[in-house]
């Protein structure tokens, strides 16, 4: 089975239904999935978001948390992938919590999955960025494996 490092964009789609809920729900059955702890944090945020905008109910938004806390995802230590996240979050000019999923990503010799589509357009955009071989988007990956 492969290990995938996944991001909140991907995570939010297994509890929220929006654009490419089938394809991340997906992931879960034919992958072994990892991600740093700040996944939690982010999760969080996103669905304080959708309460902010109406998009969920605060019932909703806490049963999505509830889900998510109990779901099979490996969360690993973001202390260790410091010192490899900034410098890609400079070269990237992108915000290095972002890059803390592509570090892991290296550090544990797989690729990364998201639905960022500002990420990917960066590392797009940096052609001889050899991390872009890493990153895949939810479409690709769900296609791949």
């Amino acid at each position: 089975m492969n290990t995938l490092v996944i991001d909140a964009s991907i995570a939010i789609k297994w509890v929220v239904d929006e654009s490419g809920t089938p394809e991340a729900l997906t992931l879960r059955k034919r992958a072994k999935l990892i991600a740093p702890e700040l996944l939690i944090s982010e999760c969080a945020n996103i669905l304080w978001k959708k309460v902010r905008l109406k998009e969920l109910t605060p019932d909703e938004a806490l049963m999505a948390a509830r889900l998510l806390q109990v779901s099979d995802i490996e969360l690993l230590p973001t202390r260790s992938s410091l010192a490899a996240a900034l410098p890609i979050a400079i070269d990237l000019d992108h915000p290095a919590y972002d890059c803390m999923y592509i570090a892991l990503a290296v550090a544990q010799d797989c690729s990364y999955v998201t639905a960022d589509e500002r990420l990917l357009r960066k590392l797009d955009q940096a052609r001889s960025n050899p991390l872009r071989k890493r990153v895949i988007s939810l479409a690709t990956a769900e296609q791949g494996i």
